[in-house]
């Protein structure tokens, strides 16, 4: 027998909304005419009231807020939390407060909350496969609209779905969920640093086959979410970032998708793949077997197989996601498949690129007067087929100093009757070592720009994983800008130290 759940007329909960505001606000509401398409009314005292729409805003009266404006909403929403949220009853409206230094509300960010049916026919055979999914986007894509809905759906699958719903904002500001939430069960949580425990809570009290949770943002959230995908239970959620490679690169939650390792390779292993001996492996199986990038309501991106591609990525490979899109008459079309078959193949294929034989063989560069760890940096950098000789006797290629060179060192006049190769560089530097390297490989002319940049990401990956400094070659200050741009990117501090033209960048992870 179907179990009927009491709904909410979408214009009740509006009405319900305009009905916080001073009635100066509320009238100027109601008077834009396309009300329905707001997605907040903000009110920061000493400034007039905005209402914003996906892609634009407007003023909505000449009257900066007053101390009184921002009283009047509150005194008609729930208690703010810890979390500095509060709600309307029975309605998915969210309001967020700013404070100032001394605790006062300054500022009120009024969200207007929408139970949107349908928005995940687009993924709803993914949905229905049992598997536990994560949906990334950016601040008001719909994460939040898709995941209520997820709820839904599974719920009305006749599953045991629990929310663990921190701030209210999935079912509602009511000891009663919102009925957009289906048959669903919502445990609600005291304090957001609590959440966590009340994952753990969920799967230890109440048997559920699906957990959905928003928001997971902390080591100790991603920590819960891995003992609930071991527990058997199906994960449902959102985590802070936009890509897939955002949730690798984030320290606190790339356990999300495995993590990442640094393993230190043998000589012998090391020279089979053709790559430095430090490399960076998938630490562990993934939480989410699915990570789903919403790039906007109608398109969405699809990695259904979470190891194989945090596995290609570490590799350098770059995956190629399924993506579909809601054209406008609803059909939902895939306009680019999905490239996971010759993920395996492509790892395969790197194992074996170079491995050792008469026809492919390393080329061994034996470092006289230069660092060995510099050429690792360029031969990884420039993706050659080369390696490190343990002496100049086994050594296809020698790499030295001009200095030294000048110098007429004996050992090197003896490389050079026994006619081994002898490329010399002014100074030793990364930099210096690749362009020798091109050389030697007949690779050109160089690049230097995305040489540098490769070094600055090789780099990135270091700091995160070690949380320890690394300084970088000397560059020109537009390179060193590009360079200081990537570790923002990374939330990587950074500074160029130096005098030119020695002047470099230097990647850090804490304030130094």
């Amino acid at each position: 027998m179907a179990v009927r759940v009491p709904s909410v007329s979408p214009s009740w909960e509006l009405s319900q909304l305009l009905d916080i505001f001073p009635l100066a606000i509320r009238q100027a509401l109601v008077r834009l005419g396309n009300i329905e398409d707001i997605i907040e009314v903000v009110l920061d005292l000493g400034r007039p009231p905005e209402a914003r729409f996906e892609h634009d805003f407007t003023y909505l009266t000449d009257t900066p807020v007053t101390h009184e404006d921002i009283a009047h909403v509150c005194s008609r929403i729930s208690s703010f939390g810890a979390d500095n949220r509060a709600g309307i009853e029975q309605t998915l409206h969210r309001i967020s407060a700013i404070r100032n230094r001394t605790g006062k509300i300054v500022g009120l960010t009024c969200r207007v909350g929408r139970a949107v049916y349908g928005t995940i026919d687009i993924l709803l055979d993914v949905l229905r496969s049992g598997r536990s999914i994560c949906l990334l986007g950016r601040p008001g894509v719909g994460k939040t609209t898709m995941l209520r809905e997820c709820a839904r759906v599974l719920s009305e699958d006749r599953k045991r779905v629990v929310i663990v719903d921190t701030s209210n904002e999935i079912a509602g500001d009511s000891d009663i969920p919102h009925p957009g939430i289906g048959l669903s069960r919502r445990m609600q949580v005291a304090d957001p640093g609590l959440q966590h425990a009340v994952m753990i809570e969920a799967v230890e009290n109440h048997m559920p086959e699906v957990i959905v949770i928003d928001e997971i943002g902390t080591e100790a959230e991603s920590g819960a979410a891995r003992t609930i995908a071991e527990r058997g239970v199906t994960l449902i959620g959102t985590a802070h970032g936009q890509t897939l490679e955002n949730l690798l690169m984030n320290p606190t939650l790339s356990d999300l998708v495995g993590g990442v390792s640094a393993v230190t390779l043998s000589d012998e292993e090391a020279r089979r793949r053709g790559t430095r001996k430090t490399v960076l492996e998938r630490k562990a199986p993934p939480t989410f077997d699915v990570v789903i990038e919403i790039h906007d309501r109608d398109r969405l991106a699809i990695h259904k197989n979470v190891a194989d591609v945090i596995d290609a990525l570490l590799r350098g490979y770059q995956p190629q996601p399924e993506i579909r899109q809601r054209q406008p008459s609803g059909e939902v079309t895939v306009v680019q498949e999905a490239d996971t078959e010759s993920m395996p193949a492509l790892a395969e294929a790197y194992e074996h690129a170079h491995e050792p034989d008469d026809r492919d063989r390393a080329v061994s560069i034996f470092p006289y007067g230069v660092s060995r760890n510099k050429i690792e940096r360029a031969i990884h950098n420039l993706r050659v087929n080369a390696a490190i000789a343990r002496t100049f006797d086994e050594a296809d290629v020698v790499l030295t100093l001009k200095t030294l060179e000048r110098k007429q060192q004996p050992k090197l006049k003896q490389i050079a009757s026994d006619n081994v190769p002898i490329y010399s560089i002014k100074t030793n530097t990364t930099t210096q070592i690749q362009t020798a390297l091109r050389d030697v490989f007949n690779l050109g002319s160089i690049d230097h720009e995305e040489i540098a940049l490769r070094e600055a990401e090789e780099a990135i990956y270091q700091v995160l994983l070690t949380s320890q400094a690394i300084e970088l070659s000397p560059q020109t200050s537009y390179v060193r800008r590009m360079q200081h741009q990537l570790a923002e990117r990374y939330r990587l501090h950074s500074r160029s130290t130096g005098l030119e033209p020695n002047r470099r960048v230097r990647i850090f992870k804490t304030a130094e």
